[in-house]
């Protein structure tokens, strides 16, 4: 990942209603939400979700896919895998000064803790 493509996620993040929606879908796993699930449990008003979901979809935080005449969102992964990477990567010249992200410095090792996010 460049500098300017994890800026740009840092960027989007940086809201704390996009935030909360990225952590919320997060949460929710693959299967992801609805938008009126979303606005409800956020307690967020619909133009403005619709907003804040446009942008998380535009910089590839979270997809949309189209069900029907809905859409449900759920966040995407690799690009949250990649961003933590980015961010973790030749921590403290290699040192282990982190327990919470050595346990998760890459990928596969975030992938094999599965559900068990509460070490990550």
């Amino acid at each position: 990942m460049e500098t300017l493509n994890a800026a740009e996620l840092l960027a989007a993040l940086g809201h704390e209603s996009r935030l909360s929606i990225f952590r919320l879908l997060v949460e929710a796993g693959t299967e992801g939400l609805f938008p009126s699930v979303i606005g409800e449990k956020l307690g967020l008003p619909a133009p403005t979700l619709s907003f804040h979901l446009s942008h998380l979809t535009r910089v590839g935080l979270i997809r949309g896919q189209k069900e029907s005449r809905f859409i449900r969102y759920s966040a995407e992964y690799a690009t949250m895998d990649e961003l933590i990477a980015f961010l973790t990567s030749n921590c403290c010249q290699g040192e282990a000064c982190l327990p919470k992200t050595s346990a998760c410095d890459t990928v596969a090792k975030r992938r094999k803790l599965g559900d068990d996010t509460s070490s990550c």
